[in-house]
């Protein structure tokens, strides 16, 4: 534990970094014997978590369990495990998936996969209302929840949602208020349904009663893959093979493992950039930002060049070069993956549109 930090906030840190928390008394936590790994879950099936990982340093008598701050789920670290459960949801095995993690995992990608088009699928913002016409369009089909936080900190969201994942195969759902609304679009105030509901989402917290009830219905499913295990899921369908490899070798910097680092320095590469320095700049600062971007600048060809522009540019001395650049090595060498995938191609709007401007600018660009 970091010198300094309160218990409570140390487990606080560890919480916000898998956005789930739930005062479940069956789930357990406790410090490995080793001091480097959290277990979370049920006694019988507890999963190790790697602090080291975080940044964390600690022993086992330095931290006691604190037993009203507790995560209860199931925890999956590999993609094959999450395609699993999300096939047993899409198969109609699974009731209610409350799928939790990080942004950019691939996870909403996984779910629409198995389930092949075959859902409503609802996300950014969407009211309580609108979800019971939603139901009602769509009943009978498996309903999905994609980023939809707002739904289960409103009372009216959760008794809606409380209502459509009874554990009976038919549900009775029902809205009592807004009677001319349903009336205009020939909607029942009550009806029957059989859908079952996934709710994909960054963060869940158990806030009330109501929610940990809902919660109680279903699986909830806390998705923390490695670097490289996004990176081994990235190489399925990424096709740069330079941004690919400079990432390979920086996984270890990464605050948060996430797909989308891919394609954001392709689009900076691709705008021509300096595609690695930014993409650097999200995980790094200070003196240590500037020690791997000029590692990774190929306008200097020796260390004895990178060392004269860090003290040139006031990034430190020479030996602050050398400890910072020992510090930003990976830990083991990273792997090798060669890549087999096709370009996107340009969108024909983007053609259009300049097409469009040329007639109406002459040359494009020059107004």
């Amino acid at each position: 534990m970091p010198p300094g930090m309160r218990r409570s906030r140390f487990f606080q840190r560890i919480e916000s970094y898998l956005t789930a928390e739930t005062r479940a008394s069956r789930f357990i936590r406790k410090l490995g014997g080793d001091g480097t790994s959290l277990w979370i879950g049920a006694s019988s099936c507890a999963k190790p978590v790697d602090l080291a990982a975080w940044g964390f340093s600690a022993t086992a008598s330095s931290i006691t369990p604190e037993p009203d701050l507790v995560i209860a789920g199931s925890y999956l670290t590999a993609y094959v495990e999450l395609e699993k459960i999300v096939g047993a949801f899409a198969r109609g095995d699974l009731n209610l998936l409350i799928l939790l993690g990080s942004h950019g995992l691939g996870k909403s990608r996984i779910l629409r996969q198995a389930l092949h088009g075959q859902a409503c699928w609802l996300e950014g913002n969407t009211s309580v209302f609108g979800l019971y016409c939603q139901l009602w369009h769509h009943r009978h089909r498996p309903v999905v929840l994609d980023d939809l936080d707002g739904l289960y900190t409103s009372r009216d969201g959760i008794r809606l949602l409380k209502c459509l994942t009874q554990s009976e195969p038919m549900k009775q759902v029902s809205w009592h208020t807004d009677a001319p609304a349903l009336q205009r679009d020939d909607i029942p105030q009550q009806f029957s349904t059989t859908s079952r509901v996934a709710i994909i989402t960054n963060q869940w917290k158990t806030l009330n009663r109501d929610v940990a009830a809902l919660q109680d219905r279903g699986h909830l499913v806390v998705f923390a893959p490695s670097a490289v295990e996004v990176h081994a899921r990235t190489a399925e369908w990424f096709w740069d093979q330079e941004v690919f490899d400079f990432l390979a070798e920086r996984l270890h910097l990464l605050r948060e493992a996430s797909m989308r680092h891919y394609v954001a320095a392709w689009e900076l590469k691709r705008a021509g950039l300096d595609w690695r320095s930014l993409l650097l700049s999200r995980c790094l600062s200070g003196s240590a930002l500037l020690v791997a971007q000029l590692r990774a600048d190929p306008r200097y060809g020796s260390e004895a060049e990178r060392v004269q522009a860090f003290i040139a540019t006031g990034g430190g001395s020479r030996s602050t070069y050398f400890n910072l650049s020992r510090k930003l090595q990976p830990p083991k060498a990273p792997p090798t993956i060669r890549l087999n995938n096709p370009p996107p191609a340009r969108k024909a709007a983007d053609q259009a549109l300049q097409r469009m401007l040329r007639r109406w600018n002459g040359r494009f660009g020059e107004n």
